[in-house]
Formats: structure tokens, sequence, C-alpha cells
């Protein structure tokens, strides 16, 4: 039985691609015909239907879960040699890490091509986050440089697009993990306190700030490891811990060992709202369990996100807390890992034996 429930709200742009049998909105939806159990591309020649028996979906996957099959003309369910969107989508993210301001989607639609609909949609698609959270990112990267290069705060603000310091405060402060004059004397003023020892997977650096653990970390030696925490921070205080991390750098050894599967530690970090969007995926996975990179991106409602999927997984700063090496691709391969193809093996070997 076909499954309507599956099926998206309409926007009056999708109807009229497939009257016009628009190629350019191929990629971006799927069209099914009730009395025929048939999904197309919006680009299909096929006879057109009657509108009262169309209904839309985001992706091929989508309509086959909902009892549609694949039509032999137009073949939607084949991956397009080249997708017509991700050249537009190159120019856009070029434009959004240089424009000053905040871009309206109306505008980018116009100035590259296609619906606003279409436009955010396939953004998304391709690139993992909405524009607005593309181009909030740039500019907090663009404040982070400004500051490191010891540019005033209201400088580095207004010269990466902040029309206001309100604006500012409100979306971009937040993210530094510090007061943005904090983050200008690279941490100065913040105290973070490590302490390592030894692992079953070499040495572990577990370090935190005044409100939570900030890194757990796996090396060969003590020095390669002080090294990554001191790039972070390099004019932070930074010292060996007393003391007060032993409580939490136990928790972590006892993860390891199988006698603490969930490993539980109050977390400092900062991330973009996509990373902590993978990170919280990724904390439901079971121990002992994996996940691929795709199955991540659709269980977060973004199934063609699976490079920035990957992306985020490479850049958790807190290994085992946020459990990335329980992620591996399609097909049985590891996938990489920021502390070692061999630690992941060994980390998934032994949940596997400690789960059976």
């Amino acid at each position: 039985m076909l499954n309507m429930n599956r099926a998206n709200p309409e926007s009056p742009d999708q109807w009229k691609a497939v009257l016009a049998r628009d190629a350019r909105a191929n990629g971006t939806f799927v069209y099914a015909v009730s009395s025929t159990g048939i999904y197309c591309k919006p680009s299909c020649a096929s006879r057109r239907p009657r509108r009262d028996r169309v209904v839309f979906f985001d992706a091929p996957a989508d309509a086959v879960r909902a009892g549609y099959r694949a039509c032999k003309r137009c073949r939607p369910d084949e991956v397009d040699a080249v997708d017509p969107w991700i050249e537009k989508i190159r120019r856009a993210c070029v434009y959004l890490a240089n424009v000053d301001g905040h871009v309206s989607l109306a505008h980018l639609a116009n100035r590259l091509g296609g619906s606003p609909y279409h436009f955010q949609r396939s953004f998304k698609r391709i690139v993992g986050v909405s524009p607005r959270e593309y181009a909030d990112a740039c500019r907090l990267e663009k404040v982070k440089r400004g500051l490191q290069k010891g540019s005033r705060v209201t400088d580095a603000m207004i010269d990466a697009g902040y029309g206001s310091s309100s604006r500012f405060y409100e979306r971009a402060a937040p993210k530094l993990g510090m007061s943005p004059s904090t983050y200008r004397r690279g941490g100065a003023g913040m105290s973070i306190q490590y302490a390592i020892v030894d692992s079953p997977l070499g040495r572990l650096l577990v370090a935190s700030t005044s409100r939570g653990v900030c890194a757990v970390a796996m090396g060969s030696s003590d020095a390669e490891l002080e090294r990554a925490l001191a790039r972070e921070y390099p004019a932070a205080t930074i010292a060996t811990d007393t003391g007060a991390l032993s409580k939490w750098t136990m928790t972590v050894l006892a993860h390891l060992s199988g006698r603490q599967p969930r490993l539980d530690l109050p977390l400092d970090v900062q991330a973009t709202a996509f990373q902590w969007q993978v990170w919280t995926a990724l904390a439901a996975i079971p121990y002992g369990e994996t996940r691929t990179y795709r199955q991540v991106a659709a269980s977060m409602g973004r199934p063609s996100a699976v490079r920035a999927v990957a992306h985020a997984c490479a850049t958790n700063p807190v290994s085992l807390a946020i459990p990335c090496h329980r992620v591996v691709r399609t097909g049985g391969g590891m996938g990489g890992y920021r502390w070692g193809i061999a630690r992941k093996k060994a980390l998934l070997a032994a949940e596997h034996r400690m789960k059976d």
C-alpha cells in the first residue's frame, strides 16, 4: 500500500517545475503518481499526471519507503553524473564567505539562479547547513582571525560584517567559548588544567575548564598532546592537574576497560549548530554498535550531508565522550579517525567483545 503520510507538503514551485519539466530542479525533489505507483524526476518526459494524483518527496529513498518504484524512463534512483546545483552552491559559498552583512535567501536565489525554496533545499543537501548558518560560520571565522591578529573587538566585529554589536553578541560571541576580549588574547585569563595518563590506547589527555571537560585526546607521547592543547589556547594558563581531574580521568579509563559502557562527562566545548546536531546523534549510538556516516546524516533529517557529518566527526575535541569512533563507511570501511585508524579499530573491537 502506498503511504501518502511520508510525502512532503508541496511548494508552489515544485508543481511548476513538473509542468515545465525543469531539469534545474532535478536532485532537489522527486514526485510520485499514486495511480501508477511510480516516482520520477521533475524533468521526466513521461505524460504529465493529474495534480490530485501527485505527491512530492525530498529524495528517492523517501519515495521508495512510501511504496513507490523508480520510473524506468528518467531513472530517478540513479545519481546524475553532474549535479546542476553543485556549481551554483559553490559560487554561493564563495559569495557568502566574502560579502558584508546579512544576505537574504531571496537575494541569493536571484543572484545565482533558482527559486528561494529550491536554493535553500539544495544548499542544505550539498553543504549540510543552511545558507544563514554557513554565513554565520564565515563571519565568526573572520572575527576570530581579527582577534588573533590583535584587532580591537569592535573593529573585528565590523570588519566581519556585523551591523551591530547586539547582533554579534547574540549570534557569534557565545560560540567563542569565552568573551571576545579573552579570545583576542589567545585565551589569556582562562585557566585550563590537564592530566595525562597511560591507557590501553596509548597516552590519554583529559583537560578541563571551570565549566567542564574541554578535551579528551589520545596520542603516542605527552609532548604531542601538550603541543596540541597549547595551539588551541596559546595565551591561556595551562597547568597540569593537582587532583581535580582524577575523577574524570578514572571515569574515562573505566569506560575504556568496559566497566562503564556509558560515559557521562560535563563538557565545555564550543561548536556550530550543525556540529552539535551531529555530536548529539553520535551520542545516541549504543555501546558496541556502529552507524555509517550516511545513517547518521539520515537520522538528523539531512540524508545528503554525509561529507559534513564526516567533517563534524573529524573536529570532535572530546574523543570517547562523543563516540565518533562508532561511525564507519558504508560497505564496511573504517573511515577516518582523528586519533588514528588503529585506535578506532581497537575501540570497536573492545566494545564488541565487552557487549558480547
